[in-house]
C-alpha cells in the first residue's frame, strides 16, 4: 500500500505540487508495548473473569501515558513553526 501511496505523491511532484509525506503507520510501529488492550474492539464480549482481572486486559501505558499521538503532535507542530 506505501508504495501506492509513494507513486501517487510521485506524480503530484512531477506536476509540481509540493508534498511532503510523514509515515505515521511506520512510526506506530516502532511502539514497543503496542499491543491490545480492555479498550480496543472486542469482537466477543469480556466475561466476568476477564473484567475482574484487569492486569491481563488494561493497558495504562496507552493511556496514560504520552504516546504515538502525542508524538504526532510534536512533529506537527516543530514543522509549522520552522516553515
Amino acid at each position: 500500500m506505501m508504495r501506492l501511496v509513494e507513486a501517487t505523491i510521485d506524480n503530484i511532484i512531477k506536476k509540481g505540487l509540493n508534498i511532503q509525506l510523514l509515515n505515521i503507520t511506520q512510526l506506530s510501529e516502532y511502539r514497543k508495548e503496542g499491543h491490545p488492550s480492555i479498550h480496543r474492539k472486542q469482537w466477543e464480549p469480556l466475561t466476568k473473569e476477564q473484567l475482574s482481572n484487569p492486569i491481563g486486559h488494561a493497558d495504562c501505558i496507552h493511556w496514560c501515558l504520552p504516546g504515538v499521538p502525542d508524538t504526532w503532535n510534536e512533529i506537527l507542530y516543530a514543522y509549522i513553526f520552522n516553515l
